[in-house]
């Protein structure tokens, strides 16, 4: 079953639930994919939809630190709420022994020796875990590496 399937008859699920909390966080998942194939006038396959959670939840992620320094807990608890829902689609993420050894292969393979080299590593191992794994700690990961 594709992604988007899924997601749509969680949503059906959720309204027979009464879950209104799960139903929401759904919908908003729905409504960005519907909208990036609106504006892009294509049909989203998983690696796509996959890409736009992440962003949703990257989006959640800076919400949550802005409602933390000002005080709001509530939204805070809502926010990560809605990761938690977010996150029940992305694929078991990888260990840090995995994409330790996705960075070295991604070297390996690039020849990459300088901070000059980090966009054709990013790409190589961006290909193989999206989804798996948070983006931003592995660019931190290969400029450490590469630095």
């Amino acid at each position: 079953m594709a992604l988007k399937d899924r997601i749509t008859e969680d949503m059906k699920t959720a309204m027979r639930a009464g879950d209104k909390e799960r139903l929401a966080t759904v919908r908003l998942a729905l409504a960005a994919i519907k909208q990036r194939e609106v504006d892009e006038r294509i049909s989203l396959d998983d690696t796509q939809v996959l890409a736009v959670l992440e962003k949703m939840i990257k989006q959640r992620r800076e919400a949550i630190t802005q409602f933390a320094s000002g005080n709001r807990a509530d939204l805070v608890a809502k926010e990560t709420a809605e990761i938690g829902v977010l996150q029940q689609y992305l694929p078991a993420q990888m260990s840090e022994a995995e994409v330790d050894a996705l960075i070295q292969e991604a070297i390996q393979a690039t020849g990459a020796a300088s901070m000059k080299d980090m966009g054709k590593v990013m790409a190589a191992v961006k290909a193989k875990a999206v989804g798996r794994a948070d983006m931003a700690a592995v660019a931190a990961r290969i400029k450490a590496r590469l630095s």
